[in-house]
């Protein structure tokens, strides 16, 4: 095998282990695997009844902006489940949650398509103290479907200094959500891949 052939090789196994965990078949010809997405905490800012909308790009937004994406899946990692409701919200650039207005700026929700796949447009968000610590930057999840556990959780930011000293970002379970901002094509949009799996009921 050339040089060329190992490092795609090798690259594309990490990227099956880390998203994946250990995906077992069974002997019924199903599979089984560890890749079920951690939990995180909810945090004091949620607001209930985020309109419908994958277009956090609100009028005047500032801040970088990227497309948020995934896939939902069930717990045998390999299934995506249609008709999940993924839920976002998060601070602006200035670290403020929007907690009062009808716009419920940075905050959305949608469903999944057939294929499990959801998208949103927002921005990179800032940071705001914790006590006397900056919370690193973060995305806040909740995913529900009828036959899985409803999903609160968070992504964070590779790179971000932040993350070493939080309670929660620094937790182990937190490091697979810690996730890579890839400049996706030619023209510079940048993009987050999440992918998501749910635990069965």
């Amino acid at each position: 095998m050339d040089r060329q052939k190992f490092i795609i090789t090798s690259a594309l196994t990490a990227i099956g282990l880390s998203t994946f965990g250990s995906v077992l078949k069974k002997p019924d010809g199903t599979y089984n695997g560890d890749c079920e997405t951690t939990n995180d905490i909810l945090g004091p800012f949620y607001r209930p009844d985020a309109p419908l909308r994958a277009n956090l790009l609100s009028k005047g937004l500032v801040g970088s902006r990227i497309q948020l994406k995934g896939t939902i899946y069930k717990s045998d990692c390999i299934t995506p489940l249609d008709n999940a409701m993924v839920e976002i919200w998060h601070c602006n650039t200035k670290g403020e949650y929007d907690n009062d207005t009808t716009d419920y700026n940075q905050r959305g929700r949608l469903m999944t398509n057939k294929q499990g796949e959801y998208s949103f447009a927002t921005i990179i968000p800032g940071k705001y103290k914790n006590g006397s610590l900056y919370r690193p930057a973060h995305i806040h999840y909740r995913v529900t479907e009828e036959n899985s556990k409803e999903l609160i959780s968070q992504i964070y930011f590779r790179g971000d200094p932040h993350i070493e000293k939080d309670p929660w970002a620094s937790q182990a379970n937190a490091t697979m959500r810690i996730l890579e901002i890839i400049p996706e094509d030619t023209s510079g949009n940048l993009v987050i891949h999440f992918d998501i799996y749910l635990k069965e009921k």
